[in-house]
């Protein structure tokens, strides 16, 4: 099956063509349905709840069908009887029919549009908004190796495209099916002659349009292709590091050659689009002169023509040129339903994605105070392989963390420290064993609770583009200002956000790029500490920092630390030498564990670490991004 989270087509464009945009089915939207299938009673089940709005839109359809019937009978009637006999009150009466048949037409179109269209973003809510909880209940892991244009486009245009589906797609093919059988049905009540005449004519005049319409589609998209490579040339030459290369290697004549044999290629396409469009337009004149022509013609022959009053003929030409677009929309069906499909389909195939992290069954679940909670750490057997990896990231970690102790993980590059720390905040659940806090199985917890518990501040801080106020509220979003800037006191970050000039209302701005990346990092500290948890996972939370900002930072947790239970995961010798317990990692498993000076006393794993500049100065300048 196609993977959801690999790039499928032109996802995440912003390109994808609306139902019905072609003659054939798009081949991505068929290779979509055949990796993910879609039932019908699926998609109906959808539906189902708005029963009652869309049985009224099928009958503003069928109504304004019939509406549109009227005209031509009263315009008969006018040319036939009205007018010839001079009769003045029956013009008006027959008038002023036809004026309140084309205001009550669009009366009721603009009812039809309003309840579809409410129909249809009510869906779309509904979609949109178990799409986003379903994809926040995702592990990290899928972010990691999904590209978030492809989720984007998913949340946005593809549930988006569905609005098409319910107030365009279904509303055009009911409209399009009652105007045929209403137009046929009249047309043979106002002459069977001529009405045969249009089953034979007609059909031959659809598959002309239809072959030149291909024609020009295929020619466009020949164009929109080489329009796009030539795009991609001068964005990749004339950018500023395309034009060094360019100069650097001497490469500008076989650009510039280049340049121009893609420029001609385009210029040939450019023509055989424009004639193919030429042709299609001609095609269409030709058609709608050479019916209504023949109808004329079959009604002033004698043989034919007999009972054919000129009313008739007027009548039945406005009939006839009323049913040729319906009949072509009705040829597209086909298409439309495979394009519809296929955007129900790339929804449902991320509603449908495992939940790997989920949320306890709440008869099963265990709760736990957040104002009585210890903070203790037990891990048992723990193992834990990445999905897809051909071995094991943790293996058999047995491990405690006794509550309001300083545990600290070190170990080289790869050895399962951050996996380790994941598990303990379940950003991921262990392939093997248990994690608990005070007694209780991290699985067993509901997430709002585990997370009242256990604070993190990890490698990529992350602060939204809002104020600084909003970013420290999504923590606590019930906190005073007096509990905020308390929390940014701890966090040492108070006196820089007083000396702004808008204070805790600055904003941020995107991934707060207006804040160095220390204050970025204590902001985020002080987002954690505003939920005031019992325990906090220190993910190299330093590591990024220069000395001086880091010290700040340091001073800020080991204040902050006191009385909670902390697991860091660090190089600096001072963190390590303070952690009440070091626990050393290699290869996935617990190797060590004791305090500083007893584990180098040992002269094993940590004491070749800190000889090897693992730990400790050597390591202080290692490049890695810090956040909250």
């Amino acid at each position: 099956m196609h993977d959801p989270t690999l790039p499928h087509g032109a996802a995440g464009s912003g390109e994808r063509r609306g139902p019905g945009s072609g003659a054939r089915p798009d081949p991505r939207d068929r290779a979509q349905l055949v990796a993910h299938p879609v039932s019908g009673r699926r998609v109906l089940a959808l539906f189902s709840p708005h029963r009652r709005a869309i049985a009224g839109v099928l009958v503003l359809i069928v109504s304004t069908s019939a509406l549109g019937l009227v005209a031509p009978f009263l315009v008969k009637e006018i040319v036939d009887v009205a007018i010839p006999e001079q009769d003045v009150r029956l013009l008006l009466v027959l008038v002023g029919l036809m004026v309140g048949a084309a205001v009550l037409t669009a009366v009721l179109g603009v009812l039809q549009t309003w309840i579809s269209t409410t129909v249809g973003q009510r869906i779309m809510h509904r979609l949109r908004t178990d799409l986003f909880t379903s994809l926040q209940s995702q592990p990290l892991a899928f972010f990691t190796r999904t590209r978030s244009g492809e989720v984007q486009s998913r949340l946005t245009h593809d549930v988006s495209g569905l609005q098409g589906v319910v107030t365009s797609t279904a509303t055009s093919l009911a409209g399009n099916v009652a105007t045929v059988v209403g137009t046929l049905v009249a047309m043979v009540f106002l002459s069977p002659v001529l009405a045969l005449l249009s089953l034979v004519v007609i059909p031959p005049a659809v598959v002309v349009t239809r072959s030149v319409a291909r024609l020009r589609r295929d020619a466009t998209e020949r164009r929109q292709r080489a329009l796009a490579g030539l795009h991609a040339q001068v964005e990749e030459s004339l950018s500023v590091g395309g034009a060094r290369l360019s100069k650097t290697l001497g490469a500008g004549e076989r650009l510039a050659r280049r340049f121009s044999d893609h420029s001609a290629g385009l210029l040939e396409l450019e023509v055989a689009a424009q004639i193919a469009g030429r042709w299609r337009t001609a095609t269409m004149g030709i058609v709608f002169a050479v019916v209504p022509a023949a109808l004329y013609l079959v009604a002033g022959l004698p043989v034919t023509g007999a009972g054919i009053s000129i009313g008739t003929l007027v009548a039945f030409t406005a009939l006839q040129a009323g049913i040729f677009r319906p009949v072509m929309g009705l040829l597209s069906v086909g298409v439309q339903v495979t394009a519809s499909m296929a955007l129900f389909s790339r929804i449902f195939e991320y509603l449908d994605l495992p939940v790997e992290v989920a949320e306890p069954d709440p008869a099963a679940a265990r709760h736990l105070d957040p104002a009585t909670a210890r903070g203790e750490l037990r891990l048992e057997g723990v193992g834990y392989r990445h999905p897809g990896a051909d071995r094991d990231a943790l293996t058999d970690v047995d491990l405690v963390v006794p509550a309001g102790s300083t545990v600290a993980l070190v170990g080289s590059t790869g050895s399962g420290k951050s996996t380790l720390a994941s598990l303990l905040t379940r950003l991921d659940d262990p392939t093997r064993g248990r994690v608990l806090l005070d007694g209780t199985d991290l699985r067993q917890l509901p997430s709002a609770e585990r997370a009242a518990v256990v604070g993190v501040v990890s490698q990529e801080t992350y602060l939204l583009h809002d104020t600084i106020r909003e970013n420290l509220r999504l923590a606590r979003p019930d906190a005073t200002d007096e509990q905020l800037e308390q929390a940014a006191r701890d966090a040492q970050i108070h006196d820089h956000v007083r000396s702004l000039p808008d204070g805790y209302d600055t904003v941020v701005g995107a991934r707060g790029h207006r804040f160095s990346g220390g204050e970025q990092q204590r902001l985020a500290l002080a987002r954690t500490l505003l939920r005031d948890p019992q325990v906090l996972v220190l993910d190299e939370a330093t590591s990024a920092l220069d000395t001086r900002t880091e010290a700040a930072v340091q001073a800020a947790l080991g204040r902050v630390g006191r009385g909670r239970t902390v697991v860091s995961i660090a190089h600096r010798l001072s963190t390590v030498r303070d952690a009440d317990l070091v626990v050393v990692l290699d290869e996935g498993a617990v190797v060590e564990q004791g305090t500083h000076d007893d584990l180098l006393r040992c002269g094993g794993r940590y004491a070749a670490l800190v000889a090897a500049g693992g730990v400790g100065p050597a390591a202080e300048g290692a490049p890695v991004a810090l956040a909250a």
